[in-house]
């Protein structure tokens, strides 16, 4: 006689002792009747063969599993075994026992904190005194498999070669059945690799029961028997792989552990013991330092990619902006950017326009920072010179140029912008600013003037109006275009350089060459700073009628 275990689908557990034929089902008509509605009418039939048990598929639907293999013949099944039927499991014990409350052979489940035996490990291996023969042999071995393990890791490898080659050991080692790894993915587990022996499939199920304590915990876990642990109680996806005993330890690095590696075998061929924990552990460890420094390696080489991508970017970039200060008659002129993150939103322009007679200036400054903001200038710079060399106004330039933005940029992205048209012969300057910082005219005689916007910035709205507005330059007046990188520039206080301060730094050094003063200007604003790092890109543009 024999005694089940039997945990359907649905309904609650139960136990039944069988002495000879029976058949399994959904029927009640059957010899043993399981609630489980996949189940067929008549789906397995257990019988004995001389000392023997089978248990063979009388045909059903979904097919019997017999420790997680698909049977398609009469398999001999003994004490320990697990039988699938459907969604239901079914473990075959021995006929004297206590049904799942106890197991033979002295069943128990430990957990550790595999730090604690990773401690223990390392102060083992170096004792040459004072340590038993027992305690000697065991560090022996895990010495031995923590070399064997190393050696086969010391190749540059990717991460999936990696546990390939991990799992190669680990089988030659433990003898395990079953062997997977799981890692930590978006909140979840990610059956990351994993192997069976011969004959067997290597799908081994998840267990968030497991993961719980083994990598929420950082807790190493031996169990002799998962059918008699409260823990694994409820987890049919182990019973119904075959999982009986089994053995896991966390993957650690120094910020926690990224998964856990399981082992596991049925009780007739393999019972792990603490042994096996302690050994694991080790390996496990060796895991998650593999693991940290190919992912340090590879954030590394992402690091130079990344710095490639951004040199090669602000070359481009650099090409968008004027390549030299235009030498026109009447005017002295200053232009520079100075990128917050390698490549910038900033962006200016100097352009004569030589049918018109006159000199454009723009300066913009796109929403964000780094190259997504500078792939956004590109498309600035094609539209604002387009519509420059049609010879359009500044406030139809932005009239025209916002609705685009706004169609074929995200949402979030906008930019402001000052541009003037300026007479060198006569000074007038008709002007239209989006949103843009006012812009600084210094008189000769040391007053300061300041261009409002005139309409708001590009790109917000699907349709927007702008205006232009005039202002006169007389000789030795200067016209001083900033972006927001250089007011909004902060000291350890947290306060801000600040329009006032630029203002009066410009009145104060007005006399000096328009490039003297742009010097000037970026001195006073790093003393300001006082080694505060800079949060935003930096452009300064600089007119004077001579």
């Amino acid at each position: 006689m024999i005694k089940l275990d039997i945990r359907p689908a649905d309904g609650d557990r139960f136990e039944s002792p069988v002495e000879g034929d029976v058949v399994i089902g959904r029927s009640t008509l059957a010899d043993l009747t399981i609630s489980d509605r996949f189940l067929s009418r008549r789906h397995a039939r257990l019988y004995l063969d001389g000392d023997d048990w089978l248990v063979e598929d009388l045909g059903s639907r979904n097919g019997t599993l017999v420790n997680g293999a698909k049977i398609a013949a009469p398999t001999a099944v003994r004490p320990g075994d697990v039988i699938g039927l459907s969604a239901s499991v079914i473990v075959v014990a021995t006929a004297g026992s206590q049904g799942t409350d106890s197991t033979a052979d002295g069943a128990h489940t430990i957990f550790r904190a595999a730090k604690t035996i990773l401690g223990e490990s390392r102060q083992a291996m170096s004792r040459s005194d004072a340590a038993s023969p027992e305690e000697l042999r065991r560090a022996a071995d895990q010495l031995r498999v923590l070399v064997d393990v190393h050696q086969a890791l010391a190749d540059s490898m990717t991460v999936e070669e990696l546990f390939e080659k991990v799992l190669d050991r680990v089988f030659v080692h433990f003898r395990p059945q079953h062997g997977a790894v799981f890692l930590k993915e978006n909140g979840g587990l990610v059956r990351a690799a994993g192997r069976s022996s011969e004959s067997r499939a290597d799908d081994f199920p998840e267990s968030q029961s497991l993961a719980g304590e083994v990598i929420d915990k950082g807790l190493a876990a031996v169990v002799s028997d998962t059918s008699t642990d409260e823990r694994f109680i409820e987890a049919q996806s182990l019973l119904m792989a075959g999982v009986r005993s089994l053995v896991a330890a966390p993957l650690l690095t120094r910020k926690g552990a990224l998964g856990m590696i399981v082992l596991s075998s049925n009780l007739s061929e393999r019972e792990f013991r603490e042994q096996d924990m302690e050994l694991l552990v080790v390996v496990a460890s060796a895991i998650g330092l593999r693991m940290r420094n190919l992912a340090l390696a590879e954030e590394a080489a992402e690091r130079k990619r990344f710095e490639r991508d951004v040199a090669l970017a602000r070359r481009i970039q650099v090409n968008f902006l004027p390549p030299e200060t235009p030498q026109i008659p009447g005017l002295a002129i200053y232009g520079g950017n100075i990128p917050s993150r390698g490549v910038s939103g900033d962006y200016y322009q100097v352009v004569e326009r030589e049918d018109h007679n006159d000199v454009g200036v723009i300066i913009a400054d796109v929403s964000g920072k780094g190259i997504a903001a500078s792939l956004l200038t590109g498309y600035v710079d094609a539209l604002f010179l387009a519509y420059l060399g049609e010879g359009h106004p500044p406030e139809e330039i932005f009239n025209r140029v916002s609705p685009q933005m706004n169609c074929k940029t995200p949402v979030e992205s906008f930019a402001t912008a000052f541009l003037g048209l300026l007479d060198p012969k006569s000074g007038r300057l008709t002007f239209a600013s989006a949103g843009h910082d006012p812009t600084a005219l210094v008189r000769s005689s040391g007053e300061i003037e300041w261009l409002m916007p005139t309409g708001m910035p590009l790109g917000l709205m699907p349709s927007a109006t702008y205006t232009a507005s005039e202002a006169i330059l007389e000789p030795g007046d200067t016209i001083v275009l900033y972006t927001d990188g250089i007011t909004e520039a902060a000291n350890p206080d947290e306060d801000e350089f600040g329009r006032e301060r630029l203002g009066e730094c410009c009145v104060e050094h007005r006399d000096l060459p328009v490039d003297q003063l742009a010097e000037k200007l970026h001195t006073t604003v790093d003393q300001f700073a006082q080694g505060v790092p800079y949060h935003d890109d930096r452009t300064l543009v600089i007119l004077r009628r001579v």
